[in-house]
């Protein structure tokens, strides 16, 4: 594990990560609201990407426990030792994950939301067995249909669902990243469609820009970066 050096942060710095979570926090809990649904009843998913481990400390310091990682080989670089400092953080994969990464991920990752083809579930339900440690899992959905996106389509989402279940793979939700070029209200109620009708409760939709319309259309989990961390160094 690489350890994590002393922090260095600029001035200032962990005073406005601890403003933007505060300001996060009050917009969901206001559109948890205005569409009357229960208190607590969505999370907020801080996306970490290309964030050092001293700027995600300090969020974990003002109190948050969920964090989302793009790439396996990114969090393995600065999770770990995180990890062992903060045994009651959860931490999910929201980028895509290739086969020859699933052994990592199911050791890294206490959820996984980028479930979107067979031979990786293939891969998935091999490795949880060999490991005895299975993740919890979302099936994402391309709602657009973007051939340049990863995603299971709509149309086959249930089939796919239930060669997972098949499998063995614990299937708790879906998630989905609708197209940037289209109002993204039809792209998360059928994603609340699809739960709907194969039993999932969770839903993983809704970023920075859109997650109060996710809220309204059933989002159990938004996922935030932006709006917390700043712009992503380059």
């Amino acid at each position: 594990m690489h350890a994590i050096e002393e922090t260095q942060l600029e001035p200032g710095d962990g005073a406005l990560l601890l403003a933007n979570l505060t300001k996060v926090r009050t917009d969901i809990d206001r559109a948890v609201r205005h569409a009357g649904r229960e208190p607590q009843s969505v999370a907020l998913l801080c996306a970490s990407k290309t964030q050092s481990a001293e700027r995600i400390e300090q969020v974990i310091l003002a109190g948050h426990r969920l964090f989302g990682e793009n790439r396996v080989q990114e969090a393995k670089a600065k999770w770990p030792d995180l990890q062992a400092r903060y045994p009651d953080v959860e931490l999910h994969l929201i980028g895509p994950l290739q086969t020859n990464k699933v052994r990592d991920a199911i050791r890294l990752f206490d959820v996984i939301e980028t479930l979107d083809r067979e031979n990786l579930a293939e891969a998935l339900a091999q490795e949880s067995a060999k490991l005895g440690r299975s993740p919890k899992l979302y099936v994402e959905v391309n709602t657009g249909a973007e051939p340049q996106k990863a995603g299971i389509l709509a149309q086959d989402a249930d089939a796919f669902i239930a060669k997972c279940r098949g499998l063995g793979l614990d299937i708790v939700g879906l998630m989905c990243v609708p197209p940037v070029d289209q109002q993204a209200s039809p792209h998360f109620a059928l994603l609340s469609q699809i739960a709907r009708r194969n039993g999932l409760t969770r839903l993983s939709m809704g970023m920075s820009a859109d997650f109060a319309l996710a809220i309204q259309l059933g989002s159990t989990e938004v996922r935030v970066g932006t709006a917390i961390f700043g712009h992503r160094p380059a």
